[in-house]
């Protein structure tokens, strides 16, 4: 195995994952979801970080790459799945690091994707 990032005690790391798309949406645990672009995201040095979306308890609970032209979409518990457009998520798109607003209605009540 190759290491792909330094993490310092208290911190973690919570997610690595592949990134396809243009934007990210993000949710924390207070159920509030951001969308910002993938580009205000800086590629940083070995062992530091940015902050994502700006929380006042608790943390990061899923986050979603996508592409903004084909909508955001997630699946609920009843295995439907629910496709915003650019025009339908116009409410969350901001700047990355800010908090972002309650998650839309039909988002899983476990706050994740899918």
């Amino acid at each position: 195995g190759k290491q792909v990032m330094n993490v310092k005690a208290p911190d973690e790391a919570k997610r690595c994952i592949p990134v396809t798309g243009d934007h990210l949406a993000i949710v924390g645990e207070n159920r509030k979801m951001l969308v910002f672009a993938l580009a205000e995201i800086p590629e940083m040095g070995r062992g530091k970080g940015v902050r994502l979306q700006k929380y006042k308890d608790g943390g990061l609970l899923d986050l979603k790459p996508f592409t903004l032209e084909s909508g955001l979409s997630w699946q609920d518990s009843a295995d439907r799945t629910f496709t915003r457009s650019r025009e339908e998520l116009a409410e969350w798109i901001g700047a990355r690091a800010s908090a972002g607003r309650m998650v839309p209605k039909g988002f899983p009540r476990t706050g994740k994707f899918g």
